[in-house]
């Protein structure tokens, strides 16, 4: 029995560790994490923001985030891998609790919770897989099967 892993396990654990590495607010990791290749661009869209480009400018949004953000923890939802050669593609569903500022010290603040979908674009760089581009936007409305089940609903 072989334990060597597909390209779409191995995509999803790099994932999986992108994820890791905002929990932990590790810029060190988020840093192995992204494609540094001279010739190919990093990008990246928080949800709410511009286009980013550029890896100095990528990390340096993480940094941000993990630095201003006390508490943050995602439940990744709807993870669908696609491998094409050395591209992989990953869209998953990011359900996010996060806490503020406390307003005591050494207490947690408020929890947010919040549905962002992602889209996240990886390349293979020697035996690994690297982040090439994240994109985020949050999600605003219900499914449609969501809202057909409510109205399926019999009435009084």
């Amino acid at each position: 029995m072989s334990t060597a892993r597909t390209d779409s396990e191995r995509v999803e654990l790099a994932n999986t560790a992108l994820y890791e590495a905002m929990e932990r607010g590790d810029t060190a990791a988020m840093e192995r994490l992204w494609l540094k290749d001279p010739g190919t661009d990093v990008s990246c869209v928080h949800p709410g923001w511009p286009v980013l480009r550029g890896r100095s400018e990528v990390l340096r949004s993480y940094a941000l985030i993990m630095a201003s953000t006390d508490y943050i923890q995602f439940f990744l939802t709807d993870v669908e891998v696609s491998v094409a050669g050395d591209t992989a593609l990953v869209t998953c569903t990011e359900n996010i609790l996060s806490g503020g500022p406390a307003e005591t010290e050494g207490e947690l603040g408020p929890l947010v919770g919040q549905l962002v979908v992602a889209t996240n674009v990886f390349r293979r760089s020697g035996d690994e897989w690297k982040v090439w581009s994240h994109h985020g936007s949050p999600v605003l409305a219900g499914r449609e099967d969501e809202e057909d089940d409510d109205s399926a609903e019999p009435t009084a």
